[in-house]
């Protein structure tokens, strides 16, 4: 029996999936320009025909790769701003978040090496760098107000709130490299001393 529209899309989803994840491991373990379209095709067991079917270069996946991690934190952020809650669980959710996210989230770490090393490289795609240039500063400028937030409610320190914001991600962007250089031996920091960092009481 032929498969519906619906399973055909499905089918093209998780096709489409795989191949982003399978591109996203090797693109951060041997990097963009080693890494061939046969790379990828024998890391997802597809054939070559058929990645080129669902993108028309690695570049285009790269492209891709950033585009959804780029949204994805976004969109996490701005969720998270939405909340009716106070700033400090917040602030407390969002760091409990984002590190157990390398330990949760494999490919994690492996989208701030790619993300890092796309903004200070001019060899990356350029598509990819303007990405970054124009969508990363959503989720500081976020971060910036819930902070703010938090002062005014007397819980979060008084440091500058986008100096607060940019400890925070610089924190987060150094323990992903170093997980990705580590791997499995990579050691996640506890979450008190990290909250000690933003809240009056962590």
């Amino acid at each position: 029996m032929p498969r519906s529209k619906i399973q055909n899309e499905k089918v093209k989803d998780e096709r489409r999936e795989q191949i982003l994840s399978g591109a996203l491991s090797l693109f951060a373990s041997k990097g963009l320009s080693a890494t061939r379209i046969s790379d990828i095709s024998a890391k997802t067991g597809m054939s070559q025909g058929l990645v080129y079917h669902y993108f028309p270069s690695k570049e285009a996946i790269f492209v891709k790769l950033i585009s959804d991690a780029l949204e994805k934190m976004n969109e996490a952020a701005m969720n998270l701003e939405q909340m009716e809650i106070p700033a400090e669980m917040k602030v407390r959710l969002v760091v409990k978040g984002l590190l157990e996210g390398l330990i949760h989230s494999p490919a994690t770490s492996d989208y701030y090496f790619l993300m890092t090393q796309t903004a200070l490289s001019e060899s990356f795609p350029a598509e990819a760098r303007e990405l970054i240039r124009r969508e990363n500063d959503v989720k500081y400028q976020i971060m910036t107000r819930i902070f703010g937030q938090g002062q005014v409610e007397g819980t979060v320190k008084k440091t500058p709130a986008r100096e607060l914001a940019t400890i925070l991600f610089s924190l987060v962007n150094g323990l992903a490299l170093n997980k990705a250089y580590y791997r499995e031996h990579f050691i996640l920091p506890d979450l008190k001393p990290v909250l000690g960092i933003f809240l009056v009481k962590p």
